[in-house]
């Protein structure tokens, strides 16, 4: 997690490497908040970076924990290096470095500065390795084991692309509130297949939803579907058009209480029954719009597999289902589809809506409510960090869980008057509304 609000974040400066930026009173809060959500959790090990806004926020989680561990302080978690600016504040740097900053908005991982000694580095190029080795040191030595790791905004971006495979161009397409909560499944060491089971949750601060930024125009919240007696099965269901079940229902109301007090201007699902019906139970708090349908949103067709358990499968079509759970990108489902196929036609339906919706403000972006099911999800969320369909296990969808997406309005020129605006990965698999930190719903078939 990122660490509490600073008096920096506060006067909106720099701060990097730079450590003469404490908590503010509003940043300890957020830590204790943090620590109160986390109590029930046991944690092997606890690392958090050395600057003080980072460590003191380390300490106020800990100090909530029932059986807290000893924090360990690793230099490897320190923030970026923006030597030249740290300090100004962002008005400054503008004014100071107007192409640099430029760069540092539209292309950040291009930036490079210069240090004292004379030396050209890139700040993102040299955090992300940091990052990789700090996952590197860490790993062997907690297997089956939960940590904790408390840093920055920068460092913690880093950190998770680096798990995901992702590379630094695609730094600046993920956001980290203070004291956002992110959780990652490794199942072993780096390079490693990794699930972002969620990120950036701040339910535990009071903030259902990260704020946006002032640039966001576009909101996109991104819903999966309530569970089904298939989900709970573990049966694959597919496009057989199949009813929410009583605890989905549950689901569905919840995420409409979740979303009660957002304001939705446009409302999207697949034609589905059961995106459908999760719609339409957070929609009974937003009276007046109405439901778009989508056929470019229904769920994968499994072929012949849809109805059947996965013991069924391996029966059938033996090593196929190995193949899907270990190169999903490589499998034609039987008389169904592959994932290229997905892919194709739920990012164009993706970006269709997101064009078609009007602009709003930092203030008050537009707000679009779009219900699908899990693969379709995954999809959009792999389309919109730059992944693809050999990414797919990279993202949880928890039946009901929320996503965030935020679009900016990029400036167009004469010679560039189509511009796909910039996406911000916000929060991913919001499922603290179903209760807890961690997703506990079904781990079924899609």
């Amino acid at each position: 997690m990122r660490h509490g609000e600073s008096t920096f974040n506060v006067q909106r400066r720099v701060q990097g490497h730079c450590d003469q930026s404490n908590l503010t009173e509003t940043g300890q809060a957020g830590a204790t908040q943090v620590g109160i959500a986390l109590k029930d959790l046991s944690f092997a090990a606890a690392y958090g970076s050395p600057l003080q806004r980072a460590k003191e926020t380390a300490e106020l989680i800990l100090a909530q924990l029932r059986q807290p561990p000893k924090l360990q302080l690793k230099d490897t978690l320190k923030e970026i290096n923006l030597l030249e600016w740290e300090g100004l504040t962002f008005e400054e740097v503008e004014q100071q470095f107007p192409e640099k900053y430029r760069c540092w908005s539209d292309r950040p991982h291009e930036l490079t500065m210069r240090t004292a000694e004379g030396r050209e580095i890139n700040p993102i190029v040299e955090l992300q390795e940091q990052a990789r080795q700090f996952w590197q040191s860490v790993l062997p030595h907690h297997a089956n084991q939960t940590i904790l790791v408390v840093a920055h905004s920068g460092i913690n971006r880093c950190l998770i692309s680096t798990a995901l495979g992702m590379g630094v161009e695609q730094y600046g397409l993920l956001y980290q509130s203070n004291c956002g909560i992110s959780v990652l499944n490794f199942s072993g060491g780096l390079g490693e297949l990794v699930q972002l089971e969620s990120m950036n949750l701040t339910g535990h601060l009071g903030q259902p939803l990260p704020k946006p930024r002032k640039t966001s125009a576009i909101r996109m919240l991104l819903v999966r579907h309530g569970e089904t007696d298939w989900n709970r099965e573990k049966r694959f269901q597919g496009q057989i058009d199949v009813p929410l079940n009583e605890q989905g229902k549950v689901q569905a109301q919840q995420a409409s209480e979740f979303l009660q007090s957002v304001a939705i201007d446009r409302a999207v699902t697949s034609p589905m029954l059961r995106p459908k019906q999760t719609a339409e139970a957070i929609l009974q708090y937003h009276p007046g719009l109405t439901l778009e349908l989508e056929p470019e949103l229904q769920e994968i067709s499994h072929g012949l597999w849809e109805g059947k358990l996965e013991e069924e499968i391996e029966q059938g079509y033996p090593g196929l289902l190995k193949q899907w759970q270990d190169y999903p990108a490589t499998v034609q489902m039987p008389e169904g589809e592959n994932l290229q196929q997905v892919w194709q036609r739920a990012t164009a339906a993706w970006d269709a809506i997101v064009a078609s919706t009007p602009v709003g403000t930092g203030d008050r972006p537009t707000t679009v409510l779009v219900v699908a099911h899990d693969a379709v999800n995954k999809a959009i969320l792999c389309h919109v960090v730059g992944q693809g369909p050999e990414n797919f296990w990279t993202f949880k969808q928890g039946n009901g869980a929320v996503s965030v997406i935020d679009y900016a309005q990029r400036p167009t020129t004469s010679s560039d008057t189509d511009v796909t605006p910039k996406a911000l990965l916000q929060a991913m698999n919001i499922t603290t509304h179903l209760g807890g930190v961690l997703d506990k719903t079904a781990a079924g078939a899609l």
